[in-house]
């Protein structure tokens, strides 16, 4: 579970009900892109063949151009998900993290689920004696790219989930 049961309203849209402007959502949206989109050659390297997650970054990119509908991207979301199925944990992560950055459009804060599975992959890539440092190379390199005018949000919010993201936030 990556959604608190109470969402922040400044990861919610104007339209319902919440802060988030468009602007700010695509950005978000961007961000989760790049964050699944860094781990995804884990997933490509156990499932050359298999194009689904590597749709559902494309598909968060184009609904952010306008060029896809929310529910759209939703639905290649789900496909992403079911890619991850059976696989070892760095591939199954990185799927996972590619479905979250395809949800961001109907739901902002997936963001933060499209960058804590790709840590989580990252993770789980690292050799024995790692694992905790390739965990903090990741959450830095993830860090370095949030947008700006967002990064105060962004960091508060790894701050108040990353109990119920597996700590991968934790500092």
């Amino acid at each position: 579970m990556i959604l608190p049961a109470e969402r922040d309203p400044r990861l919610i849209t104007l339209r319902r009900g919440g802060t988030l402007t468009d602007d700010h959502h695509q950005l978000l949206a961007e961000w989760a892109a790049l964050c699944a989109e860094h781990v995804l050659p884990l997933f490509e390297h156990e499932q050359p063949s298999d194009p689904r997650p590597r749709d559902a970054i494309n598909a968060g990119r184009a609904w952010i151009r306008g060029e896809m509908r929310m529910m759209d991207a939703r639905q290649v979301a789900f496909a992403a998900n079911a890619a991850a199925r059976g696989l070892p944990d760095p591939a199954k992560f990185a799927a996972l993290a590619a479905g979250q950055a395809a949800a961001v459009p109907h739901v902002a804060a997936h963001d933060l689920g499209a960058a804590a599975y790709a840590i989580r992959a990252a993770r789980a890539s690292a050799s024995p004696g790692e694992t905790e440092p390739t965990r903090v190379q990741e959450r830095e390199w993830q860090r370095k790219r949030i947008p700006g005018e967002l990064r105060d949000l962004v960091l508060e919010d790894q701050r108040n989930r990353s109990a119920i993201c597996w700590n991968v936030f934790d500092d």
